[in-house]
């Protein structure tokens, strides 16, 4: 019997013995398991973090920044704008946004009766009383300035944005650029064969806006062309759509206009412009989009040539107010004052354009 007793005795040892050696072991695999998983874990709850951190950082940012929202004084009512064509990006997507945040301000653009819409034609309609303020991609003339003196107020140009001027010609045109002195000369028929700026013998069609209704002009930088007369040999086009479709057809022709305007096209090819024919600078970020790869992409602005003017023909961008202490002048003030907003200004680049702030 005794015999017996420590046979079950040491057997029930041994159970106990197997079994606190398995839940040990199940505890220390349960243990592993778990320093496995959190060191798998341990990245992505950091990146989390880190993505909440900088969600933060924005959203402290963002509420510091200016907004359509934190301008004041926009009038309450309707209003007639109108000008620049260069401006019409602006206009659909930075325009169509103030008037979702700011539904008591309500903005209704204006083409003229005669003539085509542009520069000039909207600040002669802003000096004859039919826009409250202007969109002008060109400074303000001594005449104009002198008009609105005669009739009893000033003009304000406020600067918004900046662009470039773009000269463009037919793809097929293999000439490496010009300079800026040979693009006057071109306009002032002084230029008159592809041959003399190193392209091939065919004859230059140059085309424009008549300047009474230009949009962007190219001899406001040189106090000696500044209203210097056109060529005889100069086409004039009502617009740049227009001018866009002669140049796909006639090989040897060439507009200017904004570079946000014409640059996306695909039937046309901008040149290079350079102070000097050994400084060319593309108003396109390089490589060029060719017209077989412009259904797929499009040509951008060079923004960084146009912020640190290195592209030596520029376009800003201005908002025209008459300054008569009433309505028009409040209006002209806060729609600038909108575009000059942080919302506003990332608004201007998103449309195409450098913002000025």
């Amino acid at each position: 019997m005794d015999n017996t007793n420590q046979r079950k005795s040491l057997i029930n040892g041994e159970i106990g013995l197997f079994l606190r050696g398995l839940i040990i072991g199940k505890v220390l695999t349960l243990m592993v398991i778990g320093g496995l998983l959190w060191w798998l874990l341990k990245p992505n709850l950091l990146s989390r973090n880190s993505v909440n951190s900088s969600n933060q950082n924005v959203n402290s940012l963002s509420s510091n920044a200016s907004t359509f929202q934190t301008v004041a004084d926009v009038p309450n009512a309707s209003f007639n704008y109108g000008g620049s064509t260069a401006w019409a990006s602006i206009r659909q997507l930075v325009d169509s946004q103030i008037q979702s945040d700011r539904p008591e301000l309500q903005l209704r653009y204006v083409n003229p009766v005669s003539g085509s819409p542009g520069s000039s034609s909207g600040i002669r309609m802003l000096l004859d009383g039919k826009l409250d303020f202007a969109q002008s991609s060109r400074p303000l003339t001594d005449e104009e300035q002198a008009i609105a003196k005669e009739r009893g107020f000033t003009l304000e140009q406020r600067q918004v944005g900046r662009d470039g001027i773009a000269v463009v010609v037919n793809p097929s045109l293999n000439v490496p650029g010009l300079t800026v002195d040979q693009l006057q000369q071109i306009y002032l028929g002084k230029i008159t064969n592809w041959n003399q700026v190193g392209g091939p013998n065919l004859a230059i069609t140059p085309l424009s806006q008549r300047p009474e209704d230009a949009d962007t002009v190219i001899f406001s930088s040189n106090s000696n062309l500044k209203g210097q007369a056109f060529g005889s040999n100069v086409q004039y086009v009502y617009s740049t759509t227009e001018a866009v479709r002669q140049l796909s057809k006639t090989p040897g022709s060439v507009y200017y206009a904004s570079a946000r305007s014409v640059l996306p096209q695909c039937s046309v090819k901008a040149l290079p412009l350079g102070s000097t024919s050994g400084q060319l600078i593309a108003p396109y970020r390089e490589p060029l989009v060719t017209p077989e790869q412009c259904l797929r992409q499009r040509n951008q602005l060079n923004t960084q040539a146009i912020k640190d003017g290195s592209y030596p023909m520029l376009a800003n961008l201005f908002v025209i107010i008459k300054q008569n202490k009433d309505t028009e002048q409040q209006i002209g003030n806060a729609y600038t004052n909108l575009l000059l907003t942080d919302e506003g200004q990332r608004a201007i680049e998103q449309a195409g354009f450098v913002a000025v702030r």
